[in-house]
């Protein structure tokens, strides 16, 4: 089974994770912070911006590899997919730059969760009625 719409956005998110990880590398570096954040807050809000991608992407794309195994919509495919990049890119960017709510981090998780929901539906839609 070949999954392309989906490595697709699963190779662009896992650069994302990358670049994150290499901010958070960054702070720590700069701080001299081993373990934990030191109380500094760009270290917090980066290490954040990493674990809230690394909690919301696998499901979400595990599901999207699911409706894609069983789906021909290639449409749709693109569309869960490219909502997810753009969430976590947005989620984390805002997360990154300010301490507070910030109309990124709103859209971020908006984009995120339609595409969770999306996809969970879809899937249950699909298997219920057949495929």
């Amino acid at each position: 089974m070949v999954l392309p719409i989906t490595a697709f956005y699963a190779s662009l998110l896992g650069i994302c994770y990358l670049y994150l990880s290499f901010l958070v590398i960054g702070a720590r570096r700069r701080h001299q912070v081993g373990i934990g954040d030191g109380g500094h807050e760009d270290l917090i809000r980066l290490s954040r911006a990493h674990g809230n991608f690394s909690e919301y992407v696998p499901i979400t794309l595990i599901m999207i590899a699911c409706f894609e195994a069983n789906t021909g919509q290639v449409w749709a495919v693109h569309a869960l997919g490219s909502a997810l990049l753009f969430g976590r890119v947005l989620h984390a960017y805002g997360l990154g730059r300010h301490s507070g709510v910030s109309w990124q981090r709103f859209a971020g998780m908006i984009l995120t969760f339609l595409a969770m929901l999306c996809a969970a539906v879809g899937n249950l839609v699909l298997i219920h009625f057949g495929m």
